[in-house]
């Protein structure tokens, strides 16, 4: 049999009638130019929000009546596509579908009401009801489109461990059922259509998979089925060099290495999370970013380790509402253990640091955190470091607020002297201030610190210094 192809369909690629269409005009015609056909589907846009949204409202007692709002809200979305796509014949099947998944959401909801709280695992069922209605759906839509197609419960297959709403795989254990179920399917002629985001443990009980999760369905299949190529279709064209919102000129990036994908989610892009499509890059199989409603128009593929041209920076992030945490004293010169004791302190208050620059005179080290998390961060560190602080050996711990991080990316910088000087030239030119920088010892993203009123400017000069992916000398 063919290798097949893996199509995996965001939520905006099927939550309205249009956008169905075509994305079930794409899968068609992905079965007449290649032959076999795995379909993945997200939740209807904004779907997967409203089940979640409502079950936390419940959980504080909220009226019935919104609750009884969502539900109309969630079958009116799902009416509305196959009012216009499908034969009146064919609706019933399909509605009937949603509708038991939607009286399973009412009666989930008015639980969690009663008990007043929601736990990990019962945010997972509830938001894996969203997959579960489009997938039905899409199918009967394939299937008034003349595709032959099945809905198929990723619970069935893939199998997860219980960490919920953030699940991990397990790939040898899920690749013999992917393949038990599916295999029969497509040699039969049959699309099978596959709930994205969801899994199950090993005793059966429903798990999601976290950011990214319809992603990492698709490449977990894309791998188990050894898929000639998996496709991630969006309402974008590709993987863009910038904000589109920030520089009207952004480009769709062509090639991406994995090792620059990983940077880019790092640092904010909206783009593939790293873990989500490392199944799949790690045994070869291509990957690329496409969008439903320009299915010709450009792409990104993504590969394990992209062809590099010195000079090289493609890509511009951005990461907005931080703040500059500093821990300096001179005191500090020569202590081992402070920026141990600092980070762990950071740690215990649950929040992740975006980026890391320490003076070699061990005299301060500055770090960025969500702007939310920064007083709470203070708190810990001024707690922790309270002996140090009162003998004078740490001399304060600094906030700077409303801060962002820019961050260049490309592998080719790695092969290229003064990208860096060009970089800060060319914010130099426009008047941004730097007010903290670092790079990885791969050097594949250079990352510094501007102030919020800056960022915009600064993300629009730096891509001003790409060109077709080369950085260019600034003149």
């Amino acid at each position: 049999m063919t290798h097949p192809l893996i199509l995996k369909f965001g939520g905006t690629s099927v939550g309205t009638p249009q956008a169905m269409r075509q994305a079930a005009a794409v899968v068609r015609r992905s079965r007449t130019t290649h032959g076999p056909v795995v379909v993945v589907t997200s939740a209807l846009s904004g779907i997967t929000d409203l089940l979640l949204q409502t079950t936390r409202d419940a959980a504080q007692n909220a009226h019935g009546q919104a609750r009884n709002q969502a539900v109309e809200r969630i079958l009116a979305a799902h009416q509305a596509i196959a009012a216009a796509l499908l034969p009146p014949d064919d609706r019933s099947p399909a509605l009937d579908a949603v509708r038991q998944h939607v009286e399973t959401f009412r009666r989930l909801v008015e639980a969690i009401a009663v008990l007043g709280e929601v736990t990990p695992r019962a945010c997972d069922a509830v938001a894996s009801l969203g997959e579960r209605m489009s997938a039905p759906l899409l199918a009967a839509v394939l299937e008034a489109h003349g595709v032959p197609a099945q809905a198929v419960d990723a619970a069935e297959i893939i199998v997860t461990d219980a960490t919920f709403q953030s699940a991990q795989p397990d790939l040898a254990a899920s690749t013999p059922r992917i393949r038990k179920r599916l295999r029969p399917l497509l040699e039969a002629g049959v699309t099978p259509v596959v709930t994205g985001f969801i899994g199950a443990t090993s005793e059966g009980i429903t798990t999601t998979l976290g950011r990214g999760g319809s992603d990492f369905t698709a490449a977990l299949l894309g791998a188990a089925l050894d898929a000639a190529e998996v496709h991630i279709y969006t309402d974008v064209d590709g993987v863009m060099s910038a904000d589109p919102r920030i520089v009207p000129e952004a480009r769709t990036l062509p090639r991406l290495s994995y090792r620059e994908v990983a940077e880019l989610a790092y640092f904010g892009a909206k783009v593939l999370h790293p873990k989500t499509i490392r199944p799949v890059v790690e045994r070869g199989i291509p990957l690329r970013v496409r969008n439903t409603f320009d299915p010709d128009g450009p792409d990104t593929l993504i590969v394990a380790e992209s062809e590099t041209t010195p000079g090289t920076g493609k890509a511009v992030t951005l990461i907005r509402d931080l703040a500059l945490l500093t821990v300096e004293g001179r005191g500090m010169l020569g202590v081992p253990g402070v920026a141990a004791r600092t980070f762990q302190a950071v740690a215990d208050t649950g929040t992740s640091v975006v980026l890391i620059t320490q003076a070699s005179s061990e005299q301060s080290i500055t770090f960025a955190v969500p702007a939310a998390a920064a007083p709470r961060v203070v708190a810990a560190l001024e707690d922790a470091f309270a002996a140090e602080i009162a003998r004078r050996d740490i001399d304060r711990v600094a906030l700077t607020p409303n801060i962002s991080i820019v961050t260049v990316v490309g592998a080719g910088m790695q092969h290229t002297h003064g990208v860096a000087g060009r970089v800060f030239t060319a914010l130099g030119d426009v008047g941004v201030n730097v007010v903290a920088i670092a790079q990885g010892s791969s050097e594949v993203a250079i990352s510094f610190a501007v102030t919020a009123a800056d960022a915009e400017n600064a993300v629009r000069a730096v891509h001003g210094l790409t060109k077709g992916g080369d950085v260019v000398h600034s003149k």
